[in-house]
């Protein structure tokens, strides 16, 4: 019989490969990142944006999926979170209406803004977009400044569950130099993939080697601020619940003990890892390796995954409360009903055939690798 505890785990378990997923996406913000770096001749900017452009919609379409996945399965986190923290969220998701703007009017006749000017909004979009979805994430390890109190779903003047402790509303999350570290190491990771998918991609001999180069300068970063962030937080408190009183408490290397007590999690971590060094260190080592990407992308899936799912799983808060202890979230308290998740688990059946069509389209879509020629022969082309 599948209990409610059941439903629960499983539809953390679609978080954490929804964040996993969309956390390999934001390659495409890496990109951008590098429109005016990497890129140094209008043809070869002409060409990164197109092969970034033709895959936009993916990180959009996830991000979204992410968010009303979170809305449908965790109700209470959604609106504490997104109702709370809501300049971060806000800014966040400005910067992803600016990149589908960008796409779709920069080369619009009667731009009177200039190309470059929509330029500056994909750049934007790849430099905040991923630096603030990595430390908002952070905020599972490092608690958020909120309240919660379900009985004042009964009051007349105002029935607000969550309130939030601060004005800053989510930016006083940058002043933890963990939120840092990890919004620095996604941001890092973005560019660091994007690299990778350049020198899968093009056909530009210039823009490759050029792209062998930014690799060093960004892997390196990467590595340095991840290693630090993960080391930081297994050696630290977490937020763990006692099974029999529900109550939160602060316990050392509580994380730690999280991979230990779950080893599967901790494989699947393990991999990620080696997944990721292996596609960074296989393109520095040899020039004819431009698989990079693939190994890299899909040992973040399984990295973050894993650091997902020891924030809820094994009796630990996934929304930590820094003020109020007893108002973090958790699988259990944060859920919708079981009713909701029963219907919702049947739809989600139909995941893996989304997930089969994302694999086509990318396929047809990547016959062959791209030059400046097949960019300024396409009609439709950005």
């Amino acid at each position: 019989m599948i209990t409610y505890s059941i439903l629960q785990h499983y539809w953390w378990l679609i978080i954490s490969l929804l964040g996993g997923i969309l956390t390999f996406l934001l390659f495409i913000q890496g990109g951008q990142s590098m429109i005016f770096s990497l890129a140094k001749t209008e043809d070869e900017r002409r060409l990164i944006i197109n092969i970034l452009g033709r895959k936009w919609e993916f990180t959009f379409t996830t991000l979204v999926t992410f968010g009303g996945a979170v809305f449908a399965s965790f109700p209470l986190f959604y609106s504490t979170s997104f109702g709370g923290a809501y300049w971060v969220w806000m800014i966040i998701l400005f910067c992803f209406v600016m990149q589908a703007v960008a796409y779709e009017f920069q080369r619009k006749p009667g731009n009177v803004f200039g190309k470059n000017t929509y330029r500056t909004f994909l750049f934007i979009n790849g430099l905040l977009g991923s630096f603030l979805l990595g430390a908002a994430i952070a905020t599972f390890f490092t608690g958020s400044d909120f309240n919660v109190n379900k009985a004042n779903i009964t009051s007349s003047i105002q029935p607000v569950i969550s309130s939030w402790g601060n004005p800053w509303h989510g930016l006083e999350a940058l002043l933890d130099v963990r939120n840092w570290l990890l919004g620095l190491a996604v941001f890092f990771l973005a560019r660091t993939q994007a690299v990778l998918y350049f020198i899968n991609r093009l056909d530009n001999e210039v823009l490759e080697k050029r792209s062998h180069k930014f690799l060093w300068y960004n892997a390196i970063p990467f590595l340095i601020f991840f290693l630090t962030f993960v080391i930081w937080t297994l050696l630290g408190k977490g937020f763990a619940i006692d099974p029999l009183t529900n109550s939160v408490s602060l316990e050392p290397y509580k994380y730690l003990h999280n991979f230990l007590e779950m080893p599967v999690v901790l494989i699947l971590f393990l991999l990620g890892v080696v997944g990721v060094l292996w596609g960074i260190i296989g393109t520095v080592l040899s020039v004819q390796f431009k698989s990079g990407i693939w190994y890299t992308g899909i040992g973040t899936i399984l990295a973050v995954c894993s650091l997902l799912l020891i924030v809820g799983f094994n009796n630990t808060s996934f929304y930590p409360s820094s003020s109020d202890l007893q108002s973090s979230l958790t699988i259990f308290n944060a859920s919708s009903s079981r009713f909701t998740l029963t219907v919702m688990s049947y739809v989600s059946i139909l995941i893996p055939f989304v997930l089969g069509y994302i694999f086509y389209t990318w396929h047809i879509m990547e016959k062959k690798r791209t030059d400046i020629a097949d960019v300024n022969g396409d009609d439709h082309a950005y």
